[in-house]
């Protein structure tokens, strides 16, 4: 596989998706393989002609992200589907019907004349089709997929924000589509069916929003969710979803006894869910997280974006409750947190 250009400065836009023309410029530099971060539900995506090795290979350059990793590819609606994936089995069509448009990759056997570039030089592709809505506008105006990770440096914090974007990319990448804060704040759930032709049940490779019981009951089947997530899709490396401030996490009770402890002169950034944390000179700052599973979900990235921004020496995070619907947020933490 060819070599990732270098990097040029770039001017980097900040574009108004309510403005026809900063839309249209949008639909311009993709077009013309250009790289625009833009906004789904789930995370802010940077954006490459999926059809352009050229343009693909400029994702990995502005990301410093490795190649071979593959990219997930975004479609206006299921009928493209067979643009981009060949023996797509019947649960692909109905997982389609159910979730699309909304945060649910499909992993399916990739048409011969989809470039090695958008999947890491593997057999199978990753698609969905988003649900923003300016997301889908560009989508329908180009007629075509767009390869289109999170939007951030390798290996760091995926930004829901077009500000977030900004602060990783500015100057690695021509604009940003600013379509306001993302609904959802996680990545999208990736199921496997690259196996169902051999009578291999669907099988969760990165947890997401939508839950096994969700896809149990669209499909009438059993769902394999594995504990462990080491298939090579999009963010399933061992370190991943990074502030730059070392993060850690505690049990509600550590949390408690390690702030009680906190000398005055410490330097530590706090996010949490409980009411009644012991007061400590030593926290510079504080966030709370919404308790439930979705506000949570949707609150976590930004919290971390903020907390790396006050100049503490580590963030401390209260541990989130366990239970399948938390499978994902457990997944994004596990790799996030610092030793």
């Amino acid at each position: 596989m060819s070599q990732t250009p270098e990097i040029r400065r770039l001017d980097t836009r900040r574009l108004d998706p309510d403005r026809p023309e900063d839309l249209d410029a949008a639909v311009a530099l993709l077009r013309a393989g250009r790289l625009v971060a833009v906004p789904t539900e789930t995370v802010y995506g940077l954006a490459a002609d999926a059809r352009s090795p050229e343009a693909v290979r400029g994702i990995f350059a502005a990301k410093g992200r490795p190649s071979n990793h593959p990219l997930i590819v975004h479609l206006p609606d299921a009928s493209h589907l067979s643009r981009w994936a060949v023996d797509i089995p019947d649960a692909a069509w109905r997982l389609a019907e159910a979730f699309w448009p909304g945060p649910l990759t499909l992993l399916l056997p990739k048409a011969p004349d989809v470039p090695g570039e958008v999947t890491g030089g593997r057999p199978s592709i990753g698609l969905r089709v988003p649900a923003h809505p300016v997301m889908h506008a560009l989508l329908v105006r180009l007629d075509g997929g767009l390869a289109a990770p999170s939007a951030n440096p390798y290996q760091r914090l995926s930004p829901t924000s077009a500000d977030q974007v900004l602060a990783g990319l500015s100057g690695r990448i021509d604009a940003v589509l600013d379509g306001g804060a993302c609904e959802v704040g996680l990545e999208s759930t990736i199921v496997d069916l690259t196996g169902c032709a051999t009578g291999e049940p669907p099988r969760i490779v990165r947890a997401g929003p939508i839950t096994r019981a969700q896809l149990e009951a669209a499909l009438g089947m059993p769902v394999d969710f594995p504990g462990q997530h080491t298939v090579a899709v999009p963010g399933n490396v061992a370190v991943h979803y990074r502030p730059g401030t070392p993060l850690r996490m505690f049990d509600t009770a550590t949390l408690r006894a390690q702030l009680d402890a906190l000398p005055d002169d410490a330097r530590i950034a706090l996010a949490h869910t409980s009411d009644d944390l012991p007061a400590s000179r030593g926290v510079i700052a504080t966030l709370r997280l919404p308790a439930d599973k979705p506000g949570f979900a949707r609150a976590l990235y930004a919290t971390l974006h903020a907390l790396d921004r006050a100049g503490a020496d580590a963030i401390w995070l209260e541990r989130p409750p366990e239970g399948e619907d938390w499978r994902d947020v457990h997944d994004r933490l596990s790799r996030a947190v610092s030793g």
